[in-house]
């Protein structure tokens, strides 16, 4: 098997081809699907093992102060053949992984072969293929918890161990200081224990990141933000804990943490930072000053992680083993995210390669996993994830008559539907808008005065037992957008619903088994941007194509403002999940079919996320999605190319098409026209006439797994295949 390995001496990394460990009694054999590098711990030991031999004695002055004690023991020359026999060797890299076991040893009775579990420890969840993990260090992953996001569970038990050490309450302020992998865990268990965090670090990408995953304020520790921050939400007083996850040689932090803890407020040490305690301001505020053993009780002693003797809970309430499995489930039932940490996934034979990048600052991080091979020894690449494009079966009901007016009820009337839809709506001839239907009777007010709808109300099933009623738009949260749908096509409404369709695999099942059920296929997503008037002239002008076309699409899509429920990922679905499908489908329209495999990847965060597409005629469409490039660059610019020719939109502000011959359209006077009102009025016309749909459902379906196909495609770090029902 293979195994990441250091040289100390000479800060050698391999790969190494090394026997398998043996499968002992007390514990399980597991084969490696995704460990996770700790950019702090990890990296410090990596950049130490890369200094002179005067560097490595300065950083570490205990490993210094056993050498002496052993030459005043053994004399030098022995001493020094000690050292050097142990600094010439390898050494493992790696403590936190998830993978399946492979073979259980004498005495272990709560897993079994096949199962899959997160490990923890310096020598037992390593960077290799296969581990020996005793019974103690190992957890059961809950079912549907995804094997990259369970290897998190080391990291997330030493950060949990952090905040127990902290006695945090319902109600308290916390300030977390250092913004890395773990601090970023502290934040989100702390939020998810109903404290307020503010969170303390230089780099703005990292406070913004902890804001997003619920830090009420961030900012740079020399910046008075902080200190506004802590004042505001403490009324002065100053926060109930500082959690020190920061590390490095300055001293600042344990000043910071001084100045705005409160009185008798508590200092809990989880990171490897200098603790210089300034003695007048931790002594006038008699803070209490506490460390945090990594995983938790149980760690270093060798009779519960070696002999597998666990403590009384009655006694011991959280060990080791307890914390991990704590952790797990908070991940499985989406109360801690660990997703937007995730900055890159390398394959594992890549290790060296990614640590020296990381070394060298050219990969910045917060957290790296590498990928391992299956277990039939080939590589994932070899066995691509999957996500379904289900079939569109259906024995159409006949055909309503035409019919005018054409009576309307909307579903939903937020932002997107009051400024995007509804007035062009309004004035359209032979529309009524009949009933508007949401949650709180305010917003149903409000819409009805606006619009004119007839009726408002909050009772769903009502409008859908109305016959009068031709169409429903379903324009609400995105997480509601497939069960509205399902309902309205059960109820034989023909159904306009604002992208996306689903966010999940089975929701998209779900709506295609009420289209079978009912025999109604009248439906039709909120895909604009195939109807803008300047595409859809740029498009006639490039004319047809005989090769094969590379598609670009960069989407500025700029920063969400904080406490937008765009944000909440664990409901709604990511934020490409969400509005993604959009660009989708504009690719998919322009190259004339529906791709049929994806490939993602992401920025540090997943905040700026790059996807390509491939279709059945070689052609390509790459979409890189942005979240953090400037405000004034325009959203949506994008060029195809093909047979000699290209076409280029600018924002749907001006398109040209180059070939033979040359052709630019003039500046649109007026705002962008991204074909909102062409796709209301295509779809109008298919509700009065009963004629066909404007898209149709074959293809809404194929954007949609695609969309679904981005977020498989980040969990596993390799393509998805397409895999089309037949």
């Amino acid at each position: 098997m293979k195994q990441v390995v250091q040289n100390y001496k000479s800060g050698e990394l391999a790969v190494l081809d090394v026997p398998v460990p043996g499968c002992k009694p007390g514990g399980v054999l597991v084969r490696s699907a995704f460990s996770l590098i700790s950019t702090g711990t990890e990296l410090m030991k990596v950049s130490e093992a890369g200094m002179s031999m005067l560097g490595k004695a300065r950083s570490r002055p205990d490993q210094v102060a056993k050498v002496m004690q052993s030459v005043a023991t053994n004399g030098v020359p022995a001493t020094y053949r000690k050292v050097m026999g142990k600094l010439d060797s390898y050494t493992p890299l790696g403590y936190s992984l998830c993978g399946v076991v492979e073979e259980v040893g004498a005495g272990i009775d709560d897993v079994k072969v096949g199962d899959l579990v997160a490990c923890a420890g310096n020598e037992h969840a390593l960077h290799a293929e296969l581990n020996w993990v005793p019974k103690n260090l190992y957890a059961p992953v809950p079912d549907g918890l995804a094997p990259r996001h369970a290897a998190f569970g080391t990291v997330g038990s030493i950060a949990m161990q952090g905040v127990r050490q902290g006695e945090s309450r319902l109600g308290e302020v916390a300030l977390v200081i250092g913004l890395g992998l773990i601090g970023q865990l502290v934040v989100q268990l702390l939020t998810a224990s109903g404290v307020r965090v503010v969170g303390a670090d230089p780099d703005p990408v990292r406070c913004e990141l902890a804001e997003r995953l619920g830090a009420a304020a961030c900012g740079d520790p020399g910046s008075a933000a902080v200190e506004t921050a802590v004042a505001e939400l403490t009324g002065g007083h100053g926060v109930d804990q500082v959690y020190l996850a920061a590390g490095g040689g300055s001293n600042q932090p344990v000043e910071l943490a001084a100045r705005l803890c409160r009185d008798r407020g508590r200092v809990v040490d989880i990171g490897k930072c200098r603790l210089d305690l300034p003695w007048n301001a931790y002594y006038e505020k008699e803070l209490d000053v506490r460390f945090s053993r990594s995983y938790g009780p149980g760690r270093y002693d060798p009779e519960y992680e070696l002999e597998g003797r666990d403590y009384p809970i009655g006694y011991v309430r959280w060990t080791e083993r307890r914390n991990l499995a704590c952790f797990l489930d908070l991940l499985a039932r989406g109360r801690v995210d660990v997703e937007p940490l995730i900055s890159h996934v390398a394959a594992f034979d890549d290790a060296v390669e990614t640590y020296q990048r990381l070394k060298d600052g050219e990969l910045k991080a917060v957290a790296v996993l590498f990928r391992y091979p299956d277990q039939a020894g080939e590589a994932e690449e070899a066995a691509a994830p999957t996500v379904a494009v289900p079939a569109v079966n259906v024995q159409r009901s006949q055909a309503r008559a035409a019919k005018t007016p054409v009576r309307l009820a909307f579903v939903g009337a937020g932002n997107y539907a009051t400024s995007m839809l509804l007035p062009h709506l309004a004035q359209r001839e032979g529309v009524e808008l009949s009933t508007v239907v949401t949650t709180t009777s305010l917003s149903a007010a409000n819409a009805q005065r606006k619009f004119g709808f007839a009726e408002a109300t909050t009772d769903l099933d009502a409008v859908l037992g109305d016959k009068s009623i031709d169409a429903v738009f379903v324009v609400t949260r995105h997480s509601s957008h497939a069960e509205l749908t399902r309902q309205a096509l059960l109820a034989g409404k023909t159904v306009f619903v604002e992208k996306p369709l689903a966010l999940t695999e089975d929701e998209l099942a779900g709506v295609l088994a009420a289209v079978e059920e009912s025999g109604n296929d009248r439906l039709q997503v909120g895909f604009n941007r195939r109807f803008a008037p300047l595409l859809q002239e740029a498009r006639k002008q490039f004319g047809a194509r005989t090769g094969p076309a590379n598609l670009r699409y960069l989407v500025n899509a700029g920063r969400l403002t904080h406490g937008s429920w765009y944000l909440q990922q664990g409901t709604e679905g990511s934020r490409f999940a969400g509005e993604g499908g959009h660009f989708i489908d504009t690719a998919s329209w322009l190259l004339d079919a529906d791709p049929v495999s994806v490939y993602a990847t992401a920025t540090s965060g997943n905040e700026d996320l790059q996807v390509v597409l491939r279709y059945p005629d070689g052609s390509t469409a790459a979409i890189s999605y942005v979240t953090t490039g400037p405000s004034g660059f325009p959203k949506e610019t994008l060029d195809l190319v093909a047979d000699g020719r290209a076409l280029r939109l600018d924002d749907f502000v001006r398109a040209s098409v180059y070939g033979p011959k040359k052709w630019v359209s003039s500046r649109l006077p007026k705002a962008r026209d991204k074909g909102q009102n062409a796709e209301l009025a295509a779809f109008i016309k298919a509700v009065r006439t009963g004629g066909p749909m404007p898209v149709p459902l074959e293809s809404l379906v194929a954007t949609t797994a695609a969309t679904l196909a981005v977020q498989a495609g980040l969990a596993g770090g390799v393509p998805v295949t397409l895999a089309r029902s037949k």
